[in-house]
């Protein structure tokens, strides 16, 4: 029956599978247990340093993205550098100006258009300093703190009479920031110890 010779031909085939196994397909040339051990060993380190050299990758790519972000956002925020150390000289100009205005408009003065004058420029000047608010720009007001390198300029020493030496007494042009970082030193005239 066919049966019966299906079950024939499988017992065959396995048991063909079963036999012992042809010693002609052993390796030709075997390993020896310490040459594999050494092999082994080799691949490991081979593995620790691949693993190294890829976190120090890993770390060097992540420090460039940062420095690459913070130097987009600097340019973001002091790109306006040059511009503000324009545009404040312009508003030294417009400061002097109003104040001038403002020593010759006396509320007695039968001149009228002088006082509009000083009103307009008191407003533009105003106006002005919200502007430089609005974009980090700040006026610094050193006059009675500490003498500071990185902010003033000294062009001159003056008697420290009720003050201590070594703060600024005088201010004779304003200094800026813009986002703390200082763009024009202020001139200032910080108090020394008289000499008797």
């Amino acid at each position: 029956s066919p049966c019966a010779f299906s079950a024939a031909a499988q017992q065959r085939s396995t048991g063909d599978e079963c036999g012992p196994e042809d010693p002609s397909e052993e390796p030709k040339h075997p390993l020896s247990d310490c040459a594999l051990e050494h092999k082994a060993i080799k691949l490991e380190e081979q593995v620790r340093d691949l693993t190294e050299r890829y976190r120090k990758a890993l770390a060097d790519s992540e420090n460039v993205r940062r420095r690459t972000q913070k130097f987009v956002e600097d340019a973001k925020l002091f790109g306006i550098q040059s511009f503000c150390r324009d545009l404040v000289e312009v508003a030294d100009i417009l400061e002097k100006t109003a104040e001038s205005a403002a020593g010759h408009a006396e509320p007695s003065d039968p001149n009228p258009t002088l006082k509009k004058i000083y009103e307009g420029l008191s407003l533009i000047e105003a106006k002005l300093q919200s502007v430089f608010a609005k974009h980090g720009l700040q006026k610094m007001n050193p006059v009675g703190g500490r003498y500071d390198p990185y902010e003033h300029e000294i062009i001159c020493h003056v008697p420290a009479e009720g003050v201590q030496p070594g703060t600024v007494a005088l201010v004779t042009q304003d200094g800026y920031k813009l986002h703390g970082r200082t763009i024009r030193h202020a001139l200032v005239g910080v108090a020394v110890e008289s000499q008797e």
